[in-house]
């Protein structure tokens, strides 16, 4: 396990592909440049005319300090939108499961109406998927309830709430046709209510991003501090030409740590990077309900 971890350490520490670093190293250089610029600028200046053109460290030090505060605050509050999202997901992965197996166990024992009801359940995570991504129906979809029922999810306003609609017509019709017991009905139709629940909780994270004004200010703030960065670093050391090098290397983390918060806002959309795996989860929910519908349910009712 330690051999695994430390091979895990080194190539997390330089991979590239889900880093934020190649989403910010353009930035970063722009920053790098612009302090080779105020670094020639200063030393013409001071050659020509005498004039220092350095600022004191300590306003830079305490300001880097609350800057750094606002950005952690700012990437805990995307986090925390990003988990609450996985565990809406949880919810929705659990749900499934628990509308199945009760279907099963309290529903008639018609293999068509059980076919029907697990392979609509089995399609609600994929239109979910879908509905938070604004895609239209997926293959999947097709795959499940055929074609044409696609077709009509696709064409619908909501496509989880059509979904969730079907799933209420297949259980009335349940307790209406085939006698399913009142109380059965009512508990798995309230396990089916709160499947648009938790859709509904992802809808809010989705349409809800953080407040732009917090972003803009952020971001002005971010720009300030490292534009005035070098005329510090310059009053600071005694080496001027390590200020382009040092300004990166502080833009670096700064930069990084403003993108990953705005990153973490949306944990829905595939562009996003460390986005919620919603196809794996669709898929693994569609495979634990056909294979719930695959079960002998005769030979569990004989077992003791």
């Amino acid at each position: 396990m330690s051999n695994q971890a430390r091979r895990d350490y080194w190539q997390e520490a330089f991979a590239l592909q889900g880093s934020i670093t190649p989403h910010v190293c353009w930035n970063v250089l722009l920053f790098g440049l612009f302090a080779s610029c105020i670094w020639g600028l200063t030393l013409l200046t001071e050659h020509y005319t005498g004039m220092h053109l350095r600022l004191e460290i300590l306003p830079f030090e305490i300001a880097g300090v609350a800057l750094g505060l606002l950005l952690v605050l700012r990437t805990n509050a995307g986090y925390d939108r990003w988990w609450e999202a996985r565990k809406l997901w949880g919810g929705i992965v659990n749900q499934s499961r628990n509308v199945a197996i009760s279907a099963l166990a309290y529903g008639p024992r018609n293999r068509e109406w059980q076919s029907s009801f697990i392979h609509w359940t089995a399609c609600f995570s994929h239109v979910a998927r879908c509905s938070l991504r604004s895609e239209l129906a997926s293959q999947e979809t097709s795959l499940l309830v055929g074609p044409e029922n696609s077709e009509l999810i696709a064409k619908s306003e909501h496509m989880p709430s059509f979904v969730s609609l079907k799933l209420a017509l297949l259980l009335h019709q349940a307790s209406t046709e085939m006698n399913m017991d009142k109380f059965s009905f009512l508990q798995i139709d309230k396990q089916r209510a709160s499947l648009i629940d938790h859709i509904g909780a992802c809808e809010r994270i989705a349409q809800s991003p953080l407040p732009l004004v917090y972003s803009i200010k952020i971001r002005r703030y971010v720009t300030l501090f490292l534009l005035l960065l070098p005329f510090a670093l310059l009053y600071r050391l005694d080496n001027d030409w390590l200020v382009p090098l040092i300004t990166m290397l502080v833009a670096n983390p700064l930069l990084s740590l403003d993108l990953i918060g705005v990153e973490l806002q949306n944990p829905f959309q595939k562009q996003n990077l460390d986005h919620l795996p919603l196809d794996a989860l669709s898929d693994k929910i569609e495979g634990n309900l056909k294979g719930l519908l695959a079960t002998d349910l005769s030979e569990l009712d004989g077992s003791h």
